[in-house]
């Protein structure tokens, strides 16, 4: 969004200067009305001769003349100068809702390789008992399960290999990875006997 010339992008204080040089232009319109004003309230297009043609004599004609010809200026300066501000608003806004865009674009990016990073799950847990180890070792209903001791996605076939490394590892701490809410947690679960049916719960 670099400007024509210039070379570097609008920013927020060029808006705000832009504008300061408007409000300047609108006081010094202000002045120079007040100055017709005074002169017995002549405005922008009351003569300034009087009825046999004659330059008025109740008015100084020079100020007169002048305060109508530094207003015709300023405003066509004004008009200029509310283009220049609206033009820079435009690219202002532009540039905020590309700059929204691009981040928006970065952080589904990131989300999507984060996704693609992590491992596939083999299993999913159901259930959790209360007070079982596998409650007490964290494990949550709707982990799914992508390493469970020696089992992950290329040797798992079914839940009976998971039963196996349980047995053999009664006792014994296991490590167990689980994929919750999008992200890779560890859990460490001891298979061991409960109040409950199995080694886990």
């Amino acid at each position: 969004m670099a400007e024509p010339g210039g070379g570097r992008p609008v920013t927020v204080s060029d808006v705000q200067q832009l504008v300061r040089r408007k409000d300047e232009i609108e006081a010094q319109i202000k002045a120079c009305y007040e100055l017709l004003e005074g002169q017995k309230g002549v405005g922008m297009h009351e003569p300034l001769v009087d009825a046999e043609g004659f330059p008025r004599a109740d008015i100084d004609l020079y100020q007169v003349r002048t305060a109508r010809h530094n207003i015709i200026c300023l405003q066509n300066d004004h008009k200029a100068l509310m283009k220049q501000v609206e033009e820079a608003l435009h690219k202002l806004h532009a540039r905020e809702k590309e700059k929204r865009a691009k981040d928006e674009a970065e952080a589904l990016a990131e989300a999507m390789s984060q996704n693609q990073s992590l491992p596939q799950a083999f299993a999913k847990v159901n259930t959790v008992t209360p007070g079982s180890p596998a409650s007490v070792s964290g494990l949550q209903v709707d982990d799914e399960i992508v390493e469970f001791g020696s089992v992950n996605v290329n040797n798992f076939q079914n839940l009976q290999n998971i039963a196996t490394v349980v047995q053999h590892s009664e006792g014994r701490p296991l490590s167990v990875t689980v994929i919750r809410g999008g992200r890779r947690v560890h859990v460490g679960l001891t298979p061991k006997r409960w109040a409950g049916k199995g080694l886990l719960g």
